[in-house]
């Protein structure tokens, strides 16, 4: 089974049943052929197998300041920083990957701890409404604090409580695959082609998303297959709203002839 193939099942179980590790390297593995998803998984048992933590505030400790897991401040933009083995390996990453490091390795030590990804930061939550910020050293935050990062990048007045709810599996896929498709983008357009294709494969898309990932397959020159994609999203959407998909869809097959 190829990644994408395997990735497609993964990622259509039920939310609770989302093996969010080998989700993750199977992203990876697009960019990287030869990873093997099996031996990753077992370097993230053997980072929790190297560690004491037991709760939330150790476990950040030890992989943010005892290993040395950081924040790309240098490269943002590296799409290293969301590949999961790429993390491992140089221990850089951004916070999203780095979060998903703090949240796998504490499900393994058994340390209740879940993404939570605030607009324009992603961050980990623990039970008592603590936070911890993987991008900054694993630094601690309370409600105030998360407020004030949130205003770093957005209007201050606009932040809710409700933003630092849990974020389930398929929401950080979708959020990696954004993060690497606008590096790819910026950096070799042409290979952000399977981002965009992994993320339509992700159930639950809304359709005006669906209908802008099939048009970016189109300006990637891949005319066919946007054109598959906005006929299935035709069939899915009210007659009123089906016609715009279908042109769009015979404008893009026609490119391709």
């Amino acid at each position: 089974m190829d990644a994408t193939q395997r990735f497609t099942e993964v990622v259509r179980r039920a939310e609770h049943e989302i093996a969010l590790d080998e989700a993750c390297f199977l992203i990876a593995a697009h960019a990287h052929p030869a990873v093997d998803v099996e031996a990753r998984c077992a370097q993230l048992d053997a980072v929790a197998a190297s560690l004491a933590a037991d709760d939330a505030r150790s476990l950040a400790h030890e992989l943010f300041v005892d290993l040395g897991f950081a924040g790309n401040t240098v490269d943002y933009g590296d799409p290293r920083n969301s590949y999961l083995d790429d993390v491992l390996d140089r221990r850089l990453g951004i916070p999203l990957t780095l979060s998903v490091v703090m949240t796998e390795v504490g499900r393994r030590r058994g340390v209740d701890v879940h993404g939570v990804g605030m607009p324009g930061h992603f961050l980990v939550g623990s039970p008592g409404g603590r936070w911890y910020d993987p991008f900054y050293g694993g630094v601690e935050l309370d409600l105030a604090d998360c407020a004030a990062r949130f205003a770093q990048t957005h209007d201050a007045t606009s932040f809710r409580p409700e933003f630092l709810a849990p974020t389930g599996p398929r929401a950080i896929l979708d959020r990696m695959l954004a993060n690497l498709q606008s590096s790819l983008m910026g950096r070799a357009p042409a290979s952000a082609a399977w981002p965009t294709r992994l993320r339509l494969r992700i159930p639950g898309v809304a359709p005006r998303q669906r209908g802008e990932l099939a048009s970016l397959l189109g300006s990637l020159g891949l005319f066919s297959e946007a054109a598959s994609e906005l006929d299935s999203l035709a069939r899915d959407l009210p007659a009123d709203r089906a016609d715009d998909a279908a042109r769009a869809a015979a404008r893009f097959r026609a490119r391709a002839n």
